[in-house]
């Protein structure tokens, strides 16, 4: 198992995992355009090394001045529940460190996922407006039942 930093090779797997948890209503639908646009800001995860062999996804959008997002966190179902969720998570908090960044956030249907890594419940309007460009394409816009929660780095 290893996890590294997304190559044009793996967009079509990051596709899939993406999109099959977006049609269940538990992330945003992200278009192939879209992932190649931010390929940089992906992490994959790899069991074996067999064609297929990624089984999870994360990314690290940064969004402000001191201020990144973690989004499309997805491990697929067959994969879950053995610690991987929070791997990718370290994946990306290890970057946003590494790029002086002050703080991270989340929104996310799982609030109790991110705590247990010691992010905070925060309220949406402490967020820059500049956020909210991807909620203007999620079908629950305006009444995103969604949580925001933050970590102080």
């Amino acid at each position: 198992m290893s996890i590294k930093k997304a190559v044009i090779g793996d967009v079509k797997a990051i596709h899939k995992i993406l999109n099959y948890y977006a049609d269940k209503g538990l992330l945003l639908p992200r278009s192939l355009s879209e992932l190649y646009d931010h390929l940089r800001d992906f992490f994959v995860l790899e069991i074996g090394y067999q064609t297929n062999s990624i089984q999870g996804v994360s990314a690290l959008g940064i969004c402000w001045e001191g201020l990144a997002e973690i989004k499309s966190l997805a491990v697929t179902a067959a994969h879950q529940g053995k610690g991987l969720g929070y791997q990718l998570v370290e994946a990306c908090l290890d970057e946003a460190r590494n790029l002086g960044l002050e703080s991270v956030f989340t929104l996310t249907y799982i609030p109790e996922f991110f705590t247990r890594l010691g992010f905070r419940e925060v309220e949406k309007s402490v967020l820059p407006h500049k956020i909210w460009a991807d909620c203007l394409k999620c079908s629950k816009f305006p009444d995103c039942d969604e949580k925001a929660l933050m970590i102080e780095l």
